[in-house]
C-alpha cells in the first residue's frame, strides 16, 4: 500500500524515512532557534542588553542584537548559496537554480534585517521611541545620510537589496559569480562598525572582523543550502557536492579560527582578561569552534566516504542538523559579543598626531636598516593569502610528481620567494614606516609592482593550476574551469595585451599619485588594500607580457617587447625626476603632520622617494630588458635548430623548391 505522503517508509536507495525527512526540514529552524537561545544567554552573561543611563527600552536593547543576528544569518544564506552554486553545482540543473533561490531568500532576509538594525541603532543612539511623526523622520534621515553608523547600515541595506534583485533576475554562471563578489563586498560596511570601529588596532580589527564574517558566512550558508537542496541530490550527487563543500569548509574553518583569535587578542589583551564577561563569551565561542572542527573532521574522514559507499542517509542528516545547531550557537554568541563591552579600551589612552591620523597606530622608533626587518605590523589578510598561496602551489607540485609529471624546481623556489617577499612588504618594516614616510611607501610600491612580479611570473602559477587541478566532468565549474574562462574571456584577452598592460602599469603612476586615490589609499584601510592589489596586479600583467610562461591569447614579438619596456622605463624615469624636482609636498596634511621627531623635513623625504622611483625602480627594468634579450636570442637559436632539423629530414626540400622556382622564373624571363 502506498505511503500517505507519497514516499515509502524506508527507501534503501535514498534512505528516506519520516525521521530523516523532518530532520532535514528542521535544519534551518535549528540554526535560528539555537542562535536566538544562545544569543539571549550570552547577552545575560555579558550584559549586552542591560539598561544604561539613557534607556530606549527592552524592545530596542534586545531587538538590536536579534536583528544583527538575522543580518548574519541572511548574509550567510546568500553568500554561502552563491559560492556553492559557483563552485559545486551544475548550471542549468534544478540544484543550481535552487541554490540561487536560497541566495535570493537569504539576501531578502539580509535586507529587511539590515533596515531594522539601522532603525534600532538610530533609536538607541538618539534615545527616542518609535514614532510616525515628522520630527522622527527628519532625525532618522539625518542619521542615515550624515552619521557614519547610519550611512554604513543604509549602504548595507541597499547592497543587500541589489543582491536580492540580481539573484531573482540572473542565472548565468558568470553573472552569478559577479553577484557573489558583490555580496561578499557588502560585508565591508559591517566589518567597519562595531568594536572594530574604535579599537586601538583599527586596521587589524577591521581585517580580522571582515575575514571572520565572510568565511563564517560561506561555511554556514553552504551547509544550510545543501540541506535545503536535499530533494535535488541523490546519494551519489550528494557525496560529490558534499566533498566539494568540505574542502571549502576546511579553508573557512582555518580562516575563522585565525581571524577569531586575532580579534580576541585585540579586544581581550592579557590572558587574565578572559575572566571578564567578554572573555567568558570568547571562551564559549572558541569551544564551539573546536566542536565544529571535530564535526568537520568526521565529515571529511568518515561521513562522505560512508555515504559514497551506499550508507543510509538518516545518520548523515542527524549529523548535519547537530552541526548546524552548533553553528547557530556560535552565531548567537558572536552577535552578543558585538554588544558586550571589551576589556581593552576602544580608544587609545594617549592621543598623538600619529595615532589621531591613523586611528590608533603608534609612531614607530627612528628607522634604520635593522628596524626595517625587526618592526612588524602583520596584515592578517595578506598573511593568509601568502600562506595559502605557498601551500596550494606546493600541493599542486606534489600532485604532478605523484602522477609522474615533472615541474622545474626553480619555478617552485621563485614562487615561494615571491610569496615571502609579498608577506614582508605587506607586514614588515616597509609597511610600518610606509604609513609615515613617503620614501618607505615608494620603496614598497617599487617592490610590489616590479620585484615581486619578477619572482611570481616565471613560476607560471596558471600553467601549474591547469595541469594539476582535475577537470570537472559533470558540467559544474571548479577552479580549473574558472581559470580557463578567465584566460579566454574578452576581458582577459584585453588586459593581458602587452600595450594595455604597459599603459595600465605606467599611466596609473600619475593617476594614482596626483588624484584623490592617493589620499584614499593612505588614510583608509580599504583604500590601502586596493592599492596593494592594484600595484601587484598591474606589475604582474606587465611582467607577464614581457617574460610570461602562462598561456595568453596574444604574445608580442620580441622587438615590440623591448620597445614597450624602453618606453615604460622612460616614463618611470620621468616620474622619479618629477618627484625629485618637485617643490610641493604630496599629502602635506598627512606626511607633514605625523609628528615625527626623527624626520622633520617631509619634502626631503619625498625627494628621497623620487630617487627610489627613479633609481631603484629602474633596476628590475634593466633586468627585464636583459631577460627579454636573452629570451629573444634563445628563441632565434631554437628556431634555427628547428629549421635545420627539418631540412635534414626533408633533404632541403623547401630550399630545392625555392631554387627551382627561381630557375623557372629565369627561363621565362630569358624567353621573353
Amino acid at each position: 500500500m502506498p505511503h500517505p505522503l507519497g514516499h515509502p517508509l524506508s527507501d534503501p536507495e535514498v534512505g528516506w524515512t519520516p525521521v530523516t525527512r523532518y530532520l532535514r526540514i528542521a535544519a534551518p529552524a535549528a540554526v535560528v532557534l539555537a542562535a536566538i537561545v544562545s544569543l539571549l544567554i550570552a547577552l545575560a552573561i555579558g550584559g549586552g542588553a542591560d539598561a544604561g543611563l539613557l534607556d530606549p527600552g527592552p524592545a530596542v536593547r534586545y531587538g538590536l542584537p536579534v536583528a544583527k543576528l538575522l543580518v548574519n544569518l541572511g548574509a550567510a544564506a546568500a553568500i554561502g548559496a552563491l559560492v556553492l552554486a559557483c563552485f559545486a553545482l551544475k548550471p542549468g540543473a534544478r540544484e543550481y537554480d535552487g541554490a540561487i533561490d536560497v541566495a535570493a531568500a537569504g539576501a531578502g532576509l539580509w535586507t529587511v534585517a539590515s533596515a531594522a538594525v539601522a532603525l534600532l541603532n538610530f533609536m538607541l543612539l538618539y534615545n527616542v521611541p518609535l514614532s510616525l511623526d515628522e520630527q522622527f523622520g527628519e532625525q532618522l534621515a539625518v542619521f542615515l545620510t550624515q552619521i557614519e553608523l547610519g550611512q554604513a547600515w543604509l549602504l548595507t541595506t541597499l547592497l543587500a537589496a541589489v543582491v536580492t534583485v540580481l539573484c531573482l533576475a540572473l542565472r548565468s554562471p558568470a553573472l552569478i559569480a559577479g553577484v557573489a563578489v558583490l555580496a561578499a563586498a557588502s560585508l565591508i560596511p559591517m566589518a567597519q562598525q562595531g568594536h572594530s570601529a574604535g579599537a586601538t588596532g583599527h586596521n587589524e580589527a577591521i581585517t580580522a572582523l571582515g575575514l571572520h564574517l565572510l568565511f563564517a558566512a560561506v561555511w554556514l550558508g553552504g551547509l544550510v543550502t545543501i540541506v535545503l537542496l536535499h530533494r535535488e541530490l541523490d546519494r551519489g550527487r550528494l557525496a560529490v557536492v558534499l566533498a566539494r563543500y568540505s574542502t571549502v569548509a576546511l579553508i573557512c574553518f582555518i580562516v575563522v579560527a585565525i581571524s577569531g583569535y586575532a580579534s580576541a587578542e585585540l579586544r581581550v589583551g592579557e590572558p587574565g582578561q578572559l575572566l571578564t564577561p567578554y572573555g567568558a563569551l570568547v571562551i564559549i565561542k572558541a569551544s564551539v569552534l573546536v566542536v565544529l572542527g571535530v564535526f568537520g573532521f568526521l565529515q571529511r574522514r568518515w561521513a562522505i566516504r560512508k555515504l559514497d559507499h551506499g550508507g543510509s542517509k538518516g545518520w548523515f542528516w542527524g549529523l548535519v542538523v547537530t552541526e548546524i545547531a552548533f553553528m547557530g550557537i556560535a552565531s548567537g554568541v558572536a552577535a552578543a559579543l558585538a554588544r558586550t563591552a571589551t576589556p581593552v579600551p576602544e580608544e587609545p589612552e594617549v592621543s598623538t598626531p600619529a595615532s589621531i591620523l591613523t586611528e590608533g597606530t603608534s609612531l614607530p622608533p627612528e628607522p634604520d636598516f635593522t628596524r626595517f626587518f625587526t618592526e612588524w605590523s602583520i596584515d592578517l589578510a595578506w598573511l593568509l593569502i601568502c600562506g595559502f598561496g605557498i601551500f596550494f602551489y606546493l600541493a599542486a607540485v606534489v600532485r604532478l610528481r605523484r602522477r609522474g609529471d615533472r615541474w622545474p624546481v626553480l619555478r617552485t623556489v621563485l614562487w615561494v620567494l615571491g610569496m615571502i617577499a609579498l608577506f614582508y612588504v605587506t607586514g614588515g618594516g616597509v609597511q610600518v614606516y610606509g604609513v609615515f614616510l613617503f620614501s618607505a611607501h615608494m620603496l614598497g610600491h617599487m617592490v610590489l609592482s616590479m620585484f615581486i612580479p619578477m619572482l611570481l611570473v616565471p613560476a607560471a602559477p596558471i600553467t601549474l593550476a591547469l595541469r594539476a587541478i582535475r577537470k570537472r566532468q559533470d558540467g559544474s565549474r571548479g577552479p580549473r574551469e574558472w581559470l580557463m574562462l578567465l584566460v579566454h574571456s574578452s576581458y582577459g584577452r584585453f588586459i593581458v595585451h602587452p600595450l594595455v598592460a604597459a599603459v595600465i602599469f605606467a599611466v596609473s603612476l600619475m593617476v594614482f599619485y596626483y588624484t584623490p586615490l592617493f589620499r584614499w589609499a593612505v588614510s583608509d584601510h580599504l583604500g590601502h588594500q586596493w592599492m596593494i592589489v592594484h600595484f601587484l596586479l598591474s606589475g604582474y600583467l606587465f611582467v607577464q607580457s614581457l617574460i610570461g610562461i602562462d598561456p595568453v591569447p596574444y604574445r608580442a614579438p620580441y622587438p615590440m617587447r623591448l620597445i614597450t619596456l624602453l618606453l615604460v622605463m622612460a616614463f618611470h624615469a620621468f616620474f622619479g625626476l618629477y618627484l625629485l624636482e618637485g617643490s610641493s609636498l604630496l599629502l602635506a596634511d598627512w606626511y607633514g603632520a605625523t609628528g615625527r621627531p626623527w624626520l622633520t623635513d617631509a619634502l626631503a623625504d619625498q625627494r628621497t622617494g623620487g630617487g627610489i622611483a627613479w633609481g631603484i625602480g629602474e633596476v628590475p627594468t634593466v633586468l627585464l630588458a636583459i631577460i627579454v634579450a636573452v629570451s629573444w636570442s634563445r628563441s632565434d637559436a631554437k628556431e634555427t635548430k628547428r629549421l635545420d632539423r627539418k631540412a635534414d629530414r626533408t633533404d632541403d626540400a623547401e630550399l630545392k623548391a625555392y631554387n627551382e622556382m627561381l630557375s623557372k622564373m629565369g627561363r621565362r624571363g630569358g624567353g621573353q
